[in-house]
């Protein structure tokens, strides 16, 4: 199995939008309601996933030639010292397969992460875990959720 990741060309944005669903459906309504899965699968549409990697760093990990994750990095707020990480997915086929933590060190080398000192990502409560397993830190020691369900983590280098 020869994962390749690669910069996101607009031809990946239908995939990727059909990725996310997949995984705000089966996976992160285990931890939300459903409708407002329903809710962040309708507005993760191409266009809005086009115009999120005209802002960031957009990549895809494929497996022979088939799309199967994604990860953005991009600015926090047009910051030049911190960065925020979005939409990391993997096919769900490949969970548990490395492809995410892959993704992630991939996002790390890009030069948005490196030129900043902060590193923020809003997790989801299913994707918590993970992001603590890859040295992220909780930003308030409540983990408290901000108004959208995330969980807001970040690491500092």
């Amino acid at each position: 199995m020869a994962l390749i990741i690669r910069p996101f060309n607009n031809n990946d944005a239908t995939k990727i939008a059909l990725l996310l669903k997949r995984n705000f459906l089966e996976i992160n309504s285990n931890d939300y309601p459903l409708v407002q899965m329903h809710k962040l699968a309708a507005e993760y549409t191409p266009e809005k996933i086009s115009t999120q990697a005209i802002f960031g760093h957009t990549y895809v990990a494929e497996i022979n030639g088939t799309l199967v994750g994604t990860g953005t990095i991009c600015p926090f707020w047009n910051s030049q010292t911190e960065s925020i990480i979005l939409s990391l997915f993997v096919q769900l086929e490949f969970h548990g397969q490395g492809i995410g933590s892959a993704i992630m060190k991939y996002l790390e080398q890009d030069e948005f992460y490196l030129r900043a000192h902060r590193i923020e990502v809003p997790a989801s409560r299913t994707a918590k875990e993970f992001y603590l397993h890859l040295g992220y830190q909780l930003k308030h020691a409540e983990g408290i959720e901000d108004e959208n369900g995330y969980i807001r983590m970040e690491k500092r280098r």
